[in-house]
């Protein structure tokens, strides 16, 4: 029976091929394990058919819920993952489940400490008094994967010591063995739209779920992740100590913070709730659309708030990436959301994996504008992010959208986030920080793709939008923060590049459509910039940002000839020849 149990617990990663070998002998065990699964199932089942023989289903269905959540944390740490992973899937599961499973609890009642001991003895191969001067007699936390103890090591610093359930490969291997089963039975008769066989959901399952349970791939993606944050002066990652750590034990930094659920604390800690919240969603975004790096399982347990007003993250065993690919198309389908360019959207729904290019756009088009009509119309301070996806989930439950792996994780993490938010600040609404943000990213990231999103926002139907341009330089001062001096200088020189030769033309067209001299659109910018840009820092900017001489000539000369064009147009003016003189000028003081 040893010889068995090490051969499983021997995995180290997720083998599909080789588990199914290893059960296919071990019937008893399978069966045992299966009837204590299909029973609840079964009589879940049942109760659903009951409901609707009676016609209370509609009725039920909180009850029936209720029963779902807790019928998948009594049968242990597989299904809590499965339920979890359902709660980000609104094209396969009704709102009503879906709002229960995100209550989903990731904790089990602790396992024995004398257990836990003997796994860290025999895992740094050395008795507990050798490894720690002290360590706490019963777990802080419990999870369904493992627990953590308080131990300080003999060098004097304090570490979080995150000790594996036993037999925990065995068990989840077994599971994802029955479920690898079933589901290659009943997949061709589901009327499910996964992009994909059952099988192979079920196989990706099986492979993020043995990543979890490797310590030594979270403590890699800890330090992965306090590299992105390492300049930030708002997030702190504990530090990992790799000499007591192995695939099954993790010894980290102790963070002596608040949890985020104790608001009491933390506001008797003189913190201030507004700004944590503002640091979370800004920490997510960076996450999500910068570093395409993102924490997955951000809830309250992983949260800590320091008592200098930083915001700490621990578990890094839930982790996803996003390619530079998927995070360009997240703001393109940002910039046709706001402007209500639905074709585009589909097409960028498409990219994302959510649908697929055969759709009927006919048909989902009206759709999308009737659900997404009530979100674009809101004001920001009322938008709410979870509104929002419980109002999208009905559309993809209806339609063929199917969400790919890593944007469920997207999704969760969202949701968790904002739930976080507003269990701290009710006030809250995650768009009110989002929406400075991406519009500061938007003016001042030098990236050629993001700038092209830019001038999306900023060009329609060839024409310059100058109040979308006053909207967004608006939004991004709301947050503060924002140095006009870079953002002017990396403004004016594109606008003097050769790249920037159709911007050009549409700002020349804009100015004088109408057989009209349109001045009052740059007075009302300049009225938004000119308290934290004088025309002395402006000048500046000007000088640091203009290109070689012979250069500037050309673009001069190609934008007189412009205005010139459009001025005689519209009262035969004539402009002078200034440009030679200018440019002497400009290139004495550079």
């Amino acid at each position: 029976m040893f010889s068995r149990i090490s051969s499983i617990a021997a995995l180290e990663v997720y083998d599909p091929q080789f588990i199914c070998r290893y059960y296919r002998w071990r019937l008893p065990q399978v069966i045992g394990r299966a009837l204590a699964i299909l029973w609840p199932f079964l009589w879940f089942v049942l109760c659903l058919r009951w409901d609707q023989l009676w016609g209370h289903a509609d009725r039920n269905v909180g009850r029936r819920s209720v029963q779902l959540r807790k019928l998948l944390t009594d049968l242990g740490p597989t299904f809590i993952k499965v339920g979890q992973a359902l709660s980000t899937r609104p094209d396969l599961v009704r709102k009503d489940y879906l709002e229960e499973l995100t209550q989903l609890q990731d904790q089990l009642p602790p396992f024995p400490s004398e257990q836990a001991f003997a796994r860290i003895e025999s895992e740094l191969g050395r008795p507990i008094a050798e490894i720690f001067a002290q360590i706490s007699p019963e777990p802080v936390a419990a999870a369904s994967l493992g627990q953590v103890y308080k131990a300080q090591l003999h060098s004097g610093e304090w570490v979080a010591v995150k000790v594996q359930r036993p037999h925990l490969r065995e068990q989840l291997s077994l599971d994802l063995y029955l479920i690898r089963w079933i589901s290659t039975w009943l997949g061709p008769w589901l009327p499910l739209n996964l992009g994909s066989t059952l099988t192979a959901v079920v196989d990706e399952f099986g492979r993020k779920l043995f990543e979890e349970i490797d310590y030594l791939h979270e403590g890699r993606n800890c330090e992965r992740f306090a590299e992105y944050f390492r300049d930030d002066p708002d997030v702190y990652v504990p530090r990992i100590f790799w000499a007591y750590s192995t695939r099954r034990v993790l010894t980290l930094e102790w963070i002596d913070g608040i949890k985020l659920t104790d608001v009491e604390r933390i506001r008797a800690a003189n913190l201030e709730v507004k700004q944590l919240v503002r640091i979370g969603v800004v920490a997510a975004l960076k996450q999500l659309l910068e570093y395409g790096f993102f924490h997955a399982d951000p809830h309250p347990g992983n949260l800590f708030a320091l008592t200098d007003g930083r915001l700490a993250y621990i578990d890094f065993g839930m982790m996803d990436q996003l390619t530079e690919e998927m995070k360009e198309y997240l703001v393109d389908a940002l910039v046709h959301l706001v402007d209500r360019d639905y074709n585009a959207l589909i097409d960028d729904f498409i990219h994302l994996g959510f649908l697929q290019p055969d759709v009927s756009r006919q048909e989902l088009i009206p759709a999308l504008e009737k659900v997404l009509a009530d979100v674009l119309t809101q004001e920001v301070i009322n938008f709410n992010f979870k509104t929002a996806t419980d109002q999208f989930s009905d559309l993809m439950y209806r339609y063929p959208f199917r969400v790919p792996s890593h944007f469920a994780l997207v999704i969760r993490s969202l949701v968790t986030q904002e739930g976080v938010a507003l269990s701290l600040y009710p006030q809250f609404r995650i768009v009110g920080v989002a929406y400075p943000y991406v519009a500061k990213r938007l003016l001042t990231d030098e990236s050629p793709r993001i700038r092209q999103r830019l001038l999306q926002v900023l060009i329609k139907d060839g024409k310059f939008r100058w109040n979308r341009l006053e909207n967004l330089i608006q939004i991004a001062r709301s947050d503060g923060g924002l140095d006009w001096l870079p953002t002017a200088q990396m403004g004016l020189r594109y606008l003097m590049s050769a790249e920037a030769r159709d911007l050009r033309r549409q700002l020349v067209l804009s100015l004088t459509e109408d057989d009209r001299l349109h001045f009052e659109e740059l007075q009302r910018l300049w009225q938004l910039i000119s308290p934290e840009l004088s025309p002395a820092y402006l000048w500046q900017a000007t000088l640091r940002s203009l290109p070689s001489t012979g250069d500037l000539q050309h673009t001069f000369a190609e934008l007189r000839e412009q205005v010139q064009a459009h001025l005689e147009h519209l009262g035969r003016w004539r402009l002078p020849q200034p440009w030679p003189d200018l440019l002497a000028g400009v290139g004495q003081q550079r």
